[in-house]
């Protein structure tokens, strides 16, 4: 019967594949998986940086395997990977008893699921996706992390609170004393990345927010990945007050080591934003209206909160981006006023222990 845990499991596979971030919303529905199975062995299945985030980190999981390409589910090219008939081989000698599906709607993932061979599978499903033995429906405009805790609950799950959260490690510490020591005062990271140019601030406001943040007497550090160098780059040029760039100069571990020390993160909607939630004193995070439903911060608003920006149409070709998609790249969020987000971020570094 649904909504109780099933006897006699003891080897437990999680498929969780997508964005860093999207991990970060997974990790309460993970923790509540845990405490329903808490003999059994949970093997995570996720992409190449998800095991740099995971390995040798202290969390509701044993072991991480690495998921090869597969279509709708993983399509970078990152590393190279194992060849799909050799990982399934190898998934199905270790006979999971259940397989979840953490992964989206089911259309691309729920094959997969069902070729790992396990006793009884569970996930989210559209109407077009492969069935499983227990499924939720997929609801697009829904929170994440309260998503996978009702998945979670089809099989036992306590629905817990929904704050995600990271254990950071004494070597995320250590990596990030390496990369910049601190020098006794307050620190501010800045993230001007996003995935998509629609979910990111221009560089100038984020140059004036760093100007006003360090005339505050903060330490403004910019972060951000190989790929927001560039972005990183052009905010430190437009700045006019002391700053530091760190833009593709950061390990994943020294990126964690820098969030938990901060006092504040402020950045565009993306994964290092949601890396920040689950392990910052406080965070201020710029986003697309609708996407605060799905991946909007959740926890006290004295620690974690959003500024909205409300375009909801185009600004190239006027289609109502909610209901429809174009081929434009305009920033959404490019509203959202600098003084608003400053008068946030005063309050928040007050509010943070």
């Amino acid at each position: 019967m649904e909504n109780t845990v099933i006897p006699g499991v003891r080897r437990i596979a999680v498929l969780r594949a997508g964005g860093l971030g999207d991990f970060v919303f997974a990790t309460p529905a993970l923790q509540s998986l845990r405490e329903a199975y808490p003999d059994a062995e949970i093997t995570l299945l996720t992409g190449p940086l998800h095991r740099e985030l995971i390995e040798g980190r202290p969390g509701p999981w044993d072991r991480v395997e690495v998921v090869p390409r597969y279509p709708g589910v993983r399509e970078d090219d990152l590393e190279p990977c194992e060849p799909l008939a050799s990982f399934l081989d190898r998934m199905r000698n270790h006979r999971f008893d259940l397989a979840v599906q953490m992964h989206g709607g089911g259309r691309n993932s729920n094959p997969l699921i069902r070729d790992l061979r396990a006793a009884v599978t569970v996930g989210c499903r559209t109407p077009d996706a492969m069935p499983l033995d227990r499924e939720l429906p997929h609801v697009f405009l829904h929170s994440e992390a309260t998503r996978w805790l009702e998945l979670i609950a089809l099989v036992g799950g306590r629905f817990r609170a929904t704050v995600p959260h990271l254990e950071v490690t004494d070597v995320d510490r250590a990596r990030a004393g390496e990369v910049l020591p601190p020098d006794g005062r307050a620190e501010v990271t800045l993230h001007p990345g996003a995935g998509s140019p629609r979910r990111r601030w221009p560089v100038e406001r984020f140059a004036r927010l760093g100007d006003g943040l360090a005339r505050m007497g903060m330490r403004v550090v910019l972060v951000g990945g190989p790929a927001d160098a560039g972005l990183t780059h052009a905010v430190a040029d437009a700045m006019t007050e002391t700053h530091v760039d760190l833009g593709g100069r950061l390990s994943l571990r020294a990126l964690i080591g820098l969030f938990a020390r901060a006092s504040l993160h402020v950045g565009n909607d993306s994964g290092p934003a949601h890396i920040a939630r689950a392990v910052a004193p406080a965070t201020l995070t710029l986003t697309w209206g609708p996407n605060l439903l799905t991946a909007g911060p959740i926890g006290p608003a004295h620690r974690h909160r959003a500024v909205l920006g409300w375009r909801m149409e185009c600004p190239e070709c006027a289609t109502r981006l909610v209901e429809d998609s174009c081929s434009h790249s305009s920033s959404l969020i490019d509203g959202i006023d600098v003084g608003d987000v400053l008068d946030q971020a005063r309050e928040l570094i007050g509010a943070a222990p």
